[in-house]
Parts: C-alpha cells; sequence; structure tokens
C-alpha cells in the first residue's frame, strides 16, 4: 500500500528513472568498438552527397552506352 502514496511514488519514479539515465550513458560511451562506431556515424549526412555523386556517375555512364 505504501506505493499507492503520491508522497512514496515519486521519489520512488525519481530514483528509477536517475538509474535509467545513467546505465544507458554508461553503455553509450564506454567500450572502444562502440565509441569509434558512434564516431563515424557524424560523418553519414556529408556521405550521402558522396554516394549521390557516385550515382549521377554511373547513370551517366549507362546513359552514354545507350
Amino acid at each position: 500500500m505504501w506505493f499507492t502514496r503520491m508522497e512514496n511514488t515519486k521519489p520512488f519514479v525519481l530514483v528509477l528513472f536517475f538509474i535509467t539515465f545513467v546505465l544507458i550513458l554508461l553503455y553509450v560511451l564506454t567500450g572502444k568498438k562502440r565509441s569509434k562506431r558512434l564516431e563515424s556515424y557524424k560523418d553519414i549526412p556529408l556521405d550521402d552527397e558522396d554516394l549521390d555523386a557516385e550515382h549521377r556517375k554511373e547513370l551517366n555512364h549507362e546513359h552514354r552506352k545507350d
């Protein structure tokens, strides 16, 4: 019955969310492989432009064959 009282529930939920947040941060920020993979994600928007240019070159090359 203690859980149904708001003065008990609020601190419990706050601690629960804080622990979850800290665990997520530890998961994301630890591990060399994971940090390298996350660092590589920062270049994804720039890589898209390179892929578009390569795709256009392929289309032009195929169009010239016809």
